[in-house]
C-alpha cells in the first residue's frame, strides 16, 4: 500500500500527549481516512492517507 504523509511528530513526546493521534483525528473528523504509523528510523510518528492514483 502506497501513503501519503500528512504530518510528522517526534516520538519524545510528553508522558500523556499524543499529538499524531489527536492530528489523525481531527483529519478523520474532517473525513479523511488519516493513520498514524511509526518510523522506526526517524524514530517519529507519520500521520498518512492512502495515496491517490494522481498523487
Amino acid at each position: 500500500m502506497d501513503a501519503k504523509v500528512l504530518e510528522r511528530f517526534p516520538a519524545g513526546s510528553p508522558r500523556g500527549s499524543w499529538p499524531a493521534e489527536e492530528y489523525a483525528a481531527r483529519r478523520r473528523a474532517q473525513g479523511e481516512p488519516a493513520t498514524v504509523v511509526m518510523d522506526l528510523r526517524s524514530d517519529a510518528f507519520l500521520v498518512v492517507v492512502p495515496a491517490r492514483d494522481e498523487d
